[in-house]
């Protein structure tokens, strides 16, 4: 049994420094003990800021010297499931940045090593707990959308400039785009949504399959041009098998259709976190841009009639039912929260890891949520490649 407070390793320094703030607030909670990265630079830093965490360069040592009880696993996302599956055998909970896996098999053998071995295991979904789809989602539980029947997520984020390091060769992010065609990072979009439908819950919603269609690419070829020329690899666009854009539909047992689009090539302002919500009795429509305030009609509630009558239906800010609706915890960590990264997120799941690790229950975002959410990235280049063909979405909580 791990006692108060949770010793933490860290391992990918550089996204792990985001969590400095949760890690503060939570520090009768939570204690980081440990660091592992490749870079000695990262790890200089880290020892400068804080001299008594324990370093380590390779991930097997740590494991073995370290006496962390759990570790925060954000390295490229090729490594999660294999980091993740190794740490749990080693008898450490794991924390793993999004996604948690790349292809079926590592879905499988990462819900097969929680089962086996009784660790705890939580994805690091940070969008999942952001102030508007934590409201939302309170509002779908109390029945003001009544049943719902579509959704929309979008993550698009001009990312060129991380496809890169300075000296032209591709990052993890460029491997990606270069190798795989298809929704390579489908979870910012499809976590909330699915919590808003209970995917997984007894009470809830079941993915049964997908399809995505994707575009040419364009914007990255133009973009390698201007930055290292036209003898760059990049340059041409056959090199880039993930288009510029790629939209994946899914349908789920009660008959709910889900729209992701991912698009981290495109030149055009970055939308956090694009969310649709669309029920019998009510719809939502996230903020498009910085300063906007998310948008929802609610019927018998908001201005004007749907079909219109005497007036038509009119949006109304989301915050104009805050005191009504706004998230439990929103209403009693806001304030704290939003000192952490990706608009509070970062505090919530930090936080939901540790008391479940504490209390010993099921985290939030359990295991068969983390490879439900992520198997979209090999279901979608199964479908690309396939013709854009729909095929069919596990059940993981199911042997297969």
């Amino acid at each position: 049994m791990v006692s108060k407070p949770v010793k933490l390793a860290v391992v990918g320094g550089r996204r792990g420094r985001a969590f400095n703030k949760a890690l503060g607030i939570l520090s009768d909670k939570v204690q980081l003990v440990a660091i592992c990265d490749i870079s000695e630079e990262v790890l200089k830093i880290w020892k400068k800021n804080m001299p008594y965490v324990q370093t380590f360069k390779d991930y097997d040592e740590m494991l073995e010297k370290s006496d962390c009880d759990a570790v925060f696993i954000a390295t490229p996302i090729f490594l999660h499931a294999k980091q993740s599956i190794k740490a749990m055998k080693a008898g450490k909970h794991v924390l793993s940045e999004v996604v948690a896996a790349t292809t079926l098999d590592e879905c499988w053998r990462l819900v097969e090593t929680v089962e086996d071995t009784g660790m705890t295991y939580m994805l690091s979904e940070n969008y999942c707990y952001m102030r508007p789809n934590m409201m939302i989602l309170n509002m779908v539980e109390k029945g003001v959308f009544g049943e719902l029947i579509y959704a929309e997520g979008g993550y698009i984020h001009d990312c060129r400039d991380l496809l890169f390091y300075p000296d032209g060769k591709l990052t993890w992010r460029g491997e990606a785009s270069h190798n795989f065609p298809g929704n390579t990072y489908p979870t910012h979009s499809l976590g909330p949504i699915a919590q808003w439908l209970h995917v997984n819950r007894e009470d809830g919603d079941r993915l049964l399959r997908t399809a995505t269609f994707m575009t040419k690419s364009v914007a990255v070829p133009i973009y390698v041009k201007r930055l290292f020329g036209e003898s760059h690899p990049g340059a041409k666009r056959e090199f880039w098998k993930r288009g510029d854009s790629a939209t994946t539909v899914i349908q789920t047992e009660r008959d709910v259709v889900i729209v992701l689009r991912v698009d981290y090539h495109s030149p055009r302002p970055h939308n956090m976190a694009h969310h649709v919500l669309q029920g019998s009795s009510a719809s939502y429509l996230s903020a498009r841009y910085r300063g906007e305030d998310p948008l929802i009609w609610i019927e018998g509630r908001s201005p004007g009639q749907s079909p219109p009558k005497d007036a038509p239906a009119e949006w109304e800010s989301l915050w104009k039912y805050a005191d009504e609706y706004e998230h439990p915890r929103w209403k009693r960590w806001g304030k704290e929260a939003m000192k952490t990264g990706h608009g509070g997120g970062d505090f919530f799941v930090l936080e939901d890891f540790v008391d479940s690790i504490l209390q010993r229950k099921d985290p939030p975002i359990d295991v068969y949520d983390a490879v439900t959410w992520s198997c979209i990235v090999p279901l979608s280049i199964e479908s690309v490649k396939k013709g854009n063909i729909p095929v069919e979405i596990p059940d993981f909580r199911k042997k297969c």
